[in-house]
Parts: structure tokens; C-alpha cells; sequence
């Protein structure tokens, strides 16, 4: 299965509702580095199962609203 990821849509409508919304602070929130964060938000890379629980979490949203699946196979 393959996967989109929002995050970067999802941040960008944080940023508008607060201008003070950044990623580095998110990304401590939830307890990995900037670079982790990066990786997801560009699609190089899927959370465990702790960090995307923590995500959707933090950001009120459910998994599906985070990740969508483009590859139902």
C-alpha cells in the first residue's frame, strides 16, 4: 500500500490559524528531531505506530486525515 501525507497541507493551515506554529516545536512536542519530522512531511519516511499516535493526537486528526492511502492493492 502506499500512503500520502497531509502533514505538510495540515502545517500550512496551523500556520495561518498560528503564526507562532513550527515545525521544530511540534517536533519536539512529540518527541522526535526536526529532520524526523521533515522525513514524514516529505514522504521519505512512515512513523512507528507511538509517533503516529502521538501526531494525530497533537494535531486533533484522525490517521485517515493524515495519511491517505493512493494504493488500495
Amino acid at each position: 500500500m502506499k500512503f500520502e501525507c497531509r502533514l505538510r497541507i495540515i502545517f500550512a493551515e496551523e500556520k495561518q490559524k498560528n503564526p507562532k506554529f513550527k515545525m521544530g516545536d511540534f517536533a519536539e512536542k512529540i518527541g522526535i528531531s526536526k529532520a524526523a519530522l521533515s522525513a514524514l512531511v516529505n514522504g521519505k519516511s512512515l512513523p512507528s505506530f507511538v509517533i503516529t499516535y502521538k501526531i494525530c493526537k497533537e494535531l486533533n486528526k484522525q490517521l485517515d486525515e493524515i495519511w491517505v492511502c493512493i494504493d488500495e492493492k
